[in-house]
């Protein structure tokens, strides 16, 4: 062999050696790399799991379906953040039977488990809350609280109904069977929780934990954590979990800006103001046309209430009372009745306010403040204008009859068989056989009640009206 090709090849395999191990080291630091990750990660992990965190939602009054949507974001956000426990603190006077279920169709799904906590002292878990305290993976209540009373309430436009007999036990029977099923499950006492709906029966924080309703009383958040760590609870699948919650740091899950505003609209004396300032404005665009701002802001207004018509139960009687009292100060503007109309229409508006969404589950409606105060200069408001406006139309006839045929005005709108026109310093409604542009110049034929007919200005009334402005 040439000696010169021999050292060639030894050259080459001395290069391939050095680049086997040029690259043993980068494939160390590659599969380093992952397990250096993986070991922060779970030291991260163990840091999270050693500070255990506790996510609260709390349910401060009527359970409605925003409600139940804020619960269910609350429950998937803790599972995401991998909490150790939910706390759902609870004051409320009940509410609607679907958002109750939704929620507790929530617990019951969670892999989170959820504590629920009737809390501060004061509070109450009435009706609708009461099945969700019994639904909890816990079940706590603070000293001076109260729960139960849950039996099923019919209601027809916002108030109690009498119903059939038949139908009646119908619901009552679902209603204990539901409840029989959820605290089953979470052994507890079935046949006192079942008094809760048959006889309507209530019980205080001691009754309750006597009765075994609940798990356990706790004065405060930390004290229920306190009794909590380490006990084995079983979850509503049956599994069991052993809950960590030394040195617990709570996160409160705040609603959506959404949910926020619901919440203040469906606000009993919200909705009313609502109601009023929809029909003032409503009110004066009608009586004085071509106004706008009071038209725009009255339609926002009503549109508003609508939507917290959609939270709350609504009394479609009280909606007739506030209507025949607009009635009624309509024709007290018309009619001489010394006040007797107006003074009806004011209690008529009184009655609608104080019932608009009272309810046996609110426990709670429109005060008597927020009615006072805006029913009576609401009364003042509404006759005044309408006699203004009853003076404003008679000048407007009587101008008609005597001035305005032969005047020469502006068109505004448009008149293509009718448009509106600025005559005499105000805005009429205008027809024409012609079609005439906004902006030209027009003369008043006649005048037909409100209605003004005209036709194009001749070239010399425009030059005068553009001359004079």
């Amino acid at each position: 062999m040439n000696p010169t090709n021999k050292r060639s090849k030894n050259r080459s395999r001395a290069l391939r050696a050095l680049l086997v191990l040029s690259l043993v080291p980068l494939a160390a630091l590659l599969l380093a790399a992952p397990r250096e990750t993986a070991t922060a990660a779970g030291q991260s992990a163990g840091l999270a799991v050693s500070v255990p965190r506790v996510v609260e939602i709390p349910i401060d009054g009527v359970i409605q379906p925003f409600l139940a949507d804020y619960v269910a974001e609350g429950l998937s956000s803790a599972a995401s953040e991998h909490a150790a426990l939910v706390l759902l603190t609870l004051n409320t006077p009940g509410g609607l039977d679907t958002a109750m279920r939704d929620i507790i169709q929530h617990i019951i799904s969670s892999p989170v488990p959820v504590a629920a906590y009737v809390s501060p002292s004061g509070s109450r878990a009435a009706s609708a809350g009461f099945y969700i305290l019994l639904s909890a993976d816990v079940a706590a209540m603070a000293p001076g609280t109260d729960t139960g009373a849950s039996s099923p309430i019919f209601l027809i436009g916002g108030t109690a109904a009498q119903v059939d007999e038949t139908l009646k036990k119908k619901a009552m029977n679902e209603a204990a069977a539901y409840l029989r099923s959820i605290s089953g499950k979470r052994s507890r006492n079935v046949e006192l929780a079942e008094k809760a709906v048959t006889e309507a029966k209530a019980f205080s924080d001691t009754e309750a934990l006597n009765g075994k309703l609940i798990d356990l009383v706790a004065a405060s958040p930390s004290e229920l954590f306190a009794k909590l760590d380490g006990r084995s609870i079983t979850r509503f699948d049956g599994t069991a979990v052993t809950l960590h919650l030394q040195g617990a740091v709570i996160s409160t899950y705040e609603q959506s800006s959404k949910q926020k505003f619901l919440g203040w609209v469906a606000q009993p004396d919200v909705m009313f103001i609502l109601l009023i300032v929809g029909l003032v404005g409503l009110y004066v665009e009608f009586t004085h046309p071509g106004l706008i701002l009071p038209g725009v802001l009255g339609g926002i207004s009503i549109l508003l209430f609508l939507v917290g018509a959609q939270v709350v139960p609504i009394n479609l009687l009280a909606i007739l009372l506030i209507a025949g009292a607009v009635a009624l100060f309509a024709i007290e503007a018309k009619v001489t009745s010394h006040g007797v109309l107006a003074t009806a229409g004011v209690l008529a508006m009184l009655a609608g306010a104080l019932i608009l969404v009272r309810s046996p589950i609110t426990g709670a409606g429109v005060s008597l403040g927020v009615a006072l105060g805006f029913t009576i200069p609401f009364a003042i408001l509404a006759v005044f204008v309408m006699r203004l406006a009853m003076r404003t139309f008679a000048m407007k006839q009587s101008m008609g009859t005597s001035e305005l045929v032969g005047q020469t005005g502006e068109v505004r709108e448009t008149v293509d068989g009718t448009g509106m026109v600025y005559v005499a310093g105000e805005l009429w409604r205008a027809r024409s056989t012609a079609k005439i542009p906004a902006g030209s110049k027009v003369r008043v034929l006649r005048v037909d009640g409100l209605v003004l007919e005209v036709e194009p200005a001749p070239v010399e009334a425009e030059s005068q009206v553009g001359a004079a402005s």
